[in-house]
This record gives structure tokens, C-alpha cells and sequence, in this order.
């Protein structure tokens, strides 16, 4: 057995998947063997998210049906609601989205039924529940009344209306679609993982989807979208931004919304989510935060070869579209939750419980000793 340590599990392969892979030779991430790219373009969200749990694009009766169930499942109970508003006003929205699945667990009459068909169950009432918890939260924090669900509405104008109390243009709307398509799936990725290792413990899709959403709020992973917002606020105006990244490259600080570990040439998300990036921006006259996000990007491309990740033009589309900073993640958690779904339900066809070893390099084998003898 090899003593060599991969930090990070970096260049190991721990198992296979149907769900998504990054294509370097047409440099693409696919769903199902579906370019991203042409998904977002040709597709509705409820659509990629019908794929991603079910493996295949679904026919108009099937999307009927699925568009159905996810509109039925809605609702929150008046306890969970209560719960979130009793919820401190400068709590995290991913602590509040985290807590809420985890009561959704405690309601639900599937949750010790990992069955196929339980666990889709679950998975499309906690797909259909989050938004809810969401905006209950979103306005809650602000003191504003709760909106309920609207059946007539899809999923995105759905969110817009719990949180806004109204539905943008058609073109917000779809930008946000892509935003969500981008998101949705990603493979081996650290949430992914994290839900798939809680899994194979034999543990529930709550619970899994609970530690998901934990380790998608760090900063390395889904919290950078927020981070790069946070940097563009900084920055204030176009006329810093070109002496603010050369500082912070000259002090080594760590710019957030670039690189990543998959792609070395560049995200393949990054183009299609930059394009409505920019479509929202003329929508809502904005000049401000796209010349910053370009200045800053050339100078990465050109100092450091480094590349934006798709959280780089996600970050300022949010905040355009009105949305509170904090709230970037857990916008990331409602598309996601259908990718840690399917991982979950493959990793229940053909579990094996994951238990790496470690290289163990603490102080060599000692006797205790009498305490009045140290």
C-alpha cells in the first residue's frame, strides 16, 4: 500500500457517476451527456431539473406532470413557517435554509424510507420546499408579511413573486433560469461529495441535502459568488478597479470568483452566464458593475493566466436583479438541491460506505504517567 498523501483527494477517482461530467475535448460541462450551453439556450430550468433526477429530457407529458408535483409541494407547513420567522434577523439565509431541511425532516413521512420512489419523493419536496423557506426568510428578516406560492407560476417567477411580491420581464426571468441551470450539477464537486459520504452511511436525503448545504457555504466552494460581490462593493467605482486588483495581486491576497480545480482553461459555464450577465445590466441601465468586471477579469487573464469561474458574473447578475448579498448561496442551494439528489439516489443503487484512511504523523507511542509523577 502507498504512504503517498493526496491532499484534498486531489487526482483520485472514488467512484463513477451518470449524472455529469466536464468534457476537456469540447471543453463543456455536460448533464447526461447535454452541453450546459445548449440546455440554458433550449431549455427551462424544470426541464434540466426533470434530466439531472431522472436521467433523461422529459416529453411534454412528463413535463406536465413533473411541473405538477413540484408546484403541489410548495407549501411549508405553518410550524416550519413560524419557525423561520422566529429565526434571528442576522442569521445566515444558508443557516436558515440548512435549519429548514432539517425540519422538513421532521414532518416528512418518508424520511426513514430510502426506497427509489421515496427518495424521489422527498427529493422533489424538498426541491419544491427551499424556495419557500427562502423567501419566507427573505422577507421575515425585513419585517414584511410572507407571500405564499402561486401554482400559475414556474419555478423562477415563483421565487421573484415569494420574495418581491411581483414578476420581472421575461428576460430577468430566463436569466435567471441559466443562473440556475449553470448551478444546478457539477460532479464529484466538495457539497456533492459531502452528501454522497453522508449517504453511504445509509443515512436520509435530509440530512445528506443538510450537510451539502454546510459545505456549500464555505467561501472556497458556492459562498464565493457572494465574496465576489463583496469585492465589487470594495472596489466602488470602475476608476479603482484597475489599481485595487493590481494591489491585491502585489500583496498576494486571494482574488475570489477565479479559478478552479476542474477547469484549467477556463470555466465553460463562464461564457453563457457572462452573456445574460450583461443582458440583465442593459436591462437595468447598469455601466458600473460590468466595466469592473471587466477590468478586473483582463487584469487575472493577463498577470495570472487565471480564468473566472462562473461565480464571477453570477455574483453582480444577483445583485442586479435585487437580491440581498447573503442571499447568492442559498439561491445556489435551490438549483443544486437537484444535483445532490441524483448523487444521492446513485449512490444508494451501489453503496459502499467511504472510508479513506490517513497517514498518521502525531507523537510516537507513550505510556500515561501518574499525575504527580508529570
Amino acid at each position: 500500500m502507498s504512504d503517498e498523501i493526496k491532499k484534498g483527494l486531489l487526482g483520485i477517482v472514488v467512484d463513477e457517476t451518470t449524472v455529469s461530467q466536464v468534457m476537456p475535448d469540447i471543453n463543456s460541462l455536460t448533464y447526461r451527456g447535454y452541453a450546459v450551453q445548449d440546455l440554458c439556450e433550449k431549455c427551462i430550468f424544470e426541464e434540466v431539473a426533470y434530466l439531472i433526477l431522472n436521467g433523461e429530457l422529459p416529453n411534454k407529458k412528463q413535463l406536465k406532470k413533473f411541473i405538477k408535483n413540484e408546484r403541489s409541494e410548495r407549501s411549508l407547513s405553518k410550524n416550519i413557517l413560524s419557525d423561520i420567522q422566529r429565526m434571528p434577523k442576522k442569521a445566515h439565509p444558508m443557516d436558515v435554509i440548512r435549519t429548514a431541511v432539517s425540519l422538513m425532516a421532521l414532518e416528512d413521512k418518508d424520511t426513514r424510507d430510502n426506497s427509489p420512489k421515496a427518495n424521489m419523493k422527498k427529493a422533489i419536496r424538498i426541491f419544491s420546499k427551499a424556495p419557500t423557506a427562502l423567501s419566507a426568510f427573505f422577507r421575515s428578516r425585513k419585517g414584511k408579511k410572507i407571500i405564499k406560492p402561486k401554482k400559475k407560476l414556474t419555478f423562477s417567477e415563483n421565487f421573484f413573486y415569494m420574495c418581491f411580491g411581483k414578476v420581472p420581464s421575461k428576460e430577468i426571468i430566463k436569466a435567471f433560469d441559466v443562473s440556475l441551470i449553470l448551478y444546478a450539477e457539477h460532479s464529484f464537486n466538495v457539497s456533492t461529495f459531502t452528501a454522497r459520504t453522508i449517504t453511504s452511511s445509509l443515512s436520509d436525503i435530509h440530512g445528506a441535502i443538510t450537510g451539502a448545504i454546510a459545505s456549500l457555504k464555505g467561501p472556497l466552494h458556492g459562498g464565493a459568488n457572494e465574496e465576489v460581490m463583496h469585492m465589487m462593493k470594495k472596489i466602488k467605482k470602475p476608476e479603482n478597479a484597475f489599481k485595487w486588483i493590481n494591489k491585491a495581486l502585489d500583496k498576494k491576497e486571494v482574488v475570489m470568483g477565479f479559478g478552479h480545480r476542474v477547469y484549467k482553461k477556463g470555466d465553460s459555464r463562464v461564457p453563457t452566464m457572462e452573456k445574460y450577465f450583461k443582458k440583465v445590466a442593459k436591462i437595468k441601465a447598469d455601466k458600473k458593475f460590468i466595466k469592473i468586471y471587466d477590468i478586473v477579469k483582463n487584469v487575472m487573464i493577463d498577470k495570472k493566466s487565471i480564468h473566472p469561474n462562473v461565480d464571477y458574473p453570477t455574483g453582480p447578475t444577483y445583485h442586479l436583479m435585487g437580491f440581498d448579498t447573503d442571499f447568492f448561496t442559498p439561491i445556489f442551494v435551490m438549483s443544486r438541491i437537484t444535483g445532490w439528489s441524483a448523487h444521492i439516489m446513485e449512490q444508494h443503487a451501489a453503496n459502499k460506505l467511504i472510508r479513506p484512511l490517513s497517514k498518521y504523523s502525531g507523537a510516537d507511542h507513550r505510556k500515561v504517567m501518574l499525575l504527580n509523577q508529570r
